[in-house]
């Protein structure tokens, strides 16, 4: 019969290796550890340790996960140490960093599913075991058997990653209560490291990619504020630390309390915003200096974090009361707290100088499409010019973030490959366009496919992005995810999709007192017919030009052509819809809409074009928002 050691019974190395595996229960002995004799709180070593973490962070954060482990061995005196991450395909843990009798083992592995790190894991608590090698065998080809293990997960972004560590190889030295409560303390510092790290590198890339646009604009050396709070005043070392990378990075820290709304700033971030550090941190005074235009997303944003959004990232701008802007780089996280409370930690950084250089950038783009219109000639010509432009710009775009890649030292190879098929996509998006408005002219055939009418918007809206914000337009989606599919050519809905949404954003140019706010909406409507609209907050139309919108060469605009919206009906006649225009029924501007048929199943399986059932005309009748 196959015996294993009882839970409760000492487990000891001098015993032959048993035949079967023993049971989980019978070497874990948390409950044991919480009932040994704990040495007095060691606030002051658990102090000195983060300081000196948080100093390693600011010096040398490639190296910070090593550092963290140096220091478990040292404030545990365990006689082994090292943290454990689960693998991209989670199948098992790998140890990036290991400090004392079992440093041989760096970089070693283990299995997710049949490991101790394994068992903490799928518990999403700490534990501690004796023998473990009574379990799970490979820990008898180890240097040196452990006698306790004490391990707790470790978490990155609110998902457990792995787990950091600590070994005693004898009973010369048992672990504590203390000790779990240490390591505890370390394994959170540690999550807030990893982060940091990863944001450390990613400032890295933007400072080296302005650099080179700029051509010889100063190096900035960016580092983010460890998401450590302060727990008593002898973590004020800590602070000063921190304070200093986040003046060197330009970034400031926050914390913010969904529960009660109290709201704890860095001193960066007081000087970011301008503001007296002695003056409470609200809701209200941080909508105070937030642009007017930019507070919808301001007040989108925290109702969704009030809703449980554990994680969110944002651009936004701040209007000082010189009415100077600042434009400001928002990352938080968050997390529930011992009690059970929600509470972000953040930071936020002054990207003013990137957004200025970029808007420069902007305008001489701008200005050079400008004098390539002009010197167009020709209905054939201006059309060609109309379609292909943002594909061009993205050509542009993207073969000079290529070479800038390829220029860094080291060279960024991958992001280059991955910006060159980019690069191929956009070329292939201008020729595409080029042969659809061929086809267009000619009346051939067009490329038909199943498409997501919703996923095809969002498409648009990113290309568009910085075009939309260079008009200062605020682009809110209201997609439906659950639309049927249309059977359709993508690049030019597209087409359409991209001229309705330029013509909001250019109509709304003027307009200086409200929010110039472009809503893009599909939706199924009483029809059953696919529908997107675009509403603005324009000038408007008047009665007597909505019957001449989508005639050819007729426009309202001064530097138009009278292209866009023509194409646009024909693409939307050929694929059975229908295109109209109607102003706002609910305050100024105009809504743009489309409607097409949704794939019929028998489309679904042969592509016929003709399958389709016509858009009825009560779709174009029915009117705006």
């Amino acid at each position: 019969m196959i015996s294993y050691p009882d839970a409760n019974a000492d487990v000891s190395l001098n015993r032959a290796l048993p035949v079967a595996l023993a049971s989980l229960e019978s070497i874990v002995r948390t409950e044991e550890l919480r009932t040994r004799p704990r040495r007095p709180v060691e606030y002051g070593k658990e102090t000195a340790a983060l300081a000196a973490l948080v100093k390693a962070l600011a010096d040398s954060p490639r190296t910070i996960l090593q550092t963290l482990t140096d220091k478990i061995l040292e404030v545990l005196q365990s006689d082994s140490a090292g943290l454990s991450l689960l693998t991209k395909d989670e199948k098992s843990f790998y140890w990036p960093a290991v400090s004392g009798v079992w440093k041989p083992h760096l970089r070693g592995c283990a299995p997710r599913d049949f490991s101790p790190c394994g068992d903490v894991l799928d518990r999403g608590a700490p534990m501690f075991f004796r023998h473990t090698e009574l379990r799970y065998p490979y820990f008898w080809s180890a240097l040196e058997l452990p006698a306790e293990v004490l391990l707790v997960p470790f978490y990155l972004n609110g998902k457990t990653v792995g787990t950091v560590w600590a070994v005693n190889h004898d009973d010369s030295h048992q672990f504590d209560g203390e000790d779990l409560r240490l390591l505890e303390s370390m394994a959170r510092f540690a999550s807030a490291a990893y982060q940091a790290v990863e944001s450390i590198e990613e400032l890295r890339s933007e400072v080296t990619a302005r650099e080179e646009a700029e051509r010889g604009l100063r190096e900035l050396t960016g580092t983010l504020e460890a998401q450590v709070r302060a727990r008593t005043e002898q973590l004020r070392l800590s602070e000063a630390f921190l304070a200093q990378a986040q003046h060197l990075s330009r970034t400031g820290s926050y914390s913010w309390r969904v529960a009660t709304n109290e709201i704890t700033w860095s001193k960066q971030l007081y000087r970011i915003y301008e503001l007296d550090p002695s003056v409470p941190v609200t809701l209200e005074l941080i909508r105070s200096r937030t642009h007017p235009e930019d507070l919808p997303s301001f007040y989108d944003a925290i109702d969704r974090t009030r809703t449980g959004a554990h994680h969110y990232e944002y651009e936004r701008r701040l209007k000082m009361p010189d009415n100077s802007l600042k434009y400001i780089h928002v990352v938080a996280h968050g997390a529930l707290d011992k009690e059970g409370r929600l509470e972000y930690i953040g930071a936020v950084q002054d990207v003013t100088e990137r957004r200025l250089s970029e808007q420069a950038l902007d305008m001489a783009r701008s200005e050079l499409t400008r004098m390539a219109r002009v010197t167009s000639l020709g209905a054939l010509t201006a059309s060609i010019a109309h379609e292909v432009n943002q594909p061009l710009l993205g050509i542009v775009t993207n073969a000079s973030t290529c070479l800038r890649m390829l220029a860094a030292d080291p060279p960024n190879i991958e992001g280059a490959q991955e910006t060159a098929q980019f690069l191929l996509s956009d070329g292939h998006r201008a020729a595409d366009v080029i042969k659809h408005l061929r086809s267009l002219f000619s009346k051939s055939s067009t490329t038909m496919e199943l498409l997501d009418l919703s996923e095809a918007t969002q498409e648009v809206v990113t290309l568009s992005l910085n075009e939309l914000q260079r008009n200062r337009a605020i682009v809110l989606t209201a997609c439906d995810q659950e639309l049927p599919p249309v059977l359709g050519d993508r690049v030019q809905l597209q087409q359409v999709i991209l001229n309705l949404l330029l013509n909001a954003s250019e109509a709304m140019k003027g307009i200086d007192d409200r929010p110039r706010q472009v809503l893009i909406r599909t939706y199924l409507d009483e029809d059953e017919n696919v529908r997107l609209t675009v509403q603005d907050a324009g000038v408007g139309l008047e009665p007597s030009e909505m019957e001449r919108l989508f005639e050819s060469f007729y426009t309202t605009k001064s530097d138009g052509m009278g292209i866009g919206l023509s194409i646009s009906r024909s693409i939307i006649e050929r694929h059975h819809g229908c295109i109209w225009a109607a102003p706002n029924s609910r305050g100024p501007g105009a809504t743009f809409s489309f409607a097409i048929p949704p794939a019929a199943e028998d489309a679904m399986n042969s592509l016929d074009p003709d399958a389709l059932r016509p858009c009825t005309a009560a779709a174009a009748s029915a009117g705006n928002l």
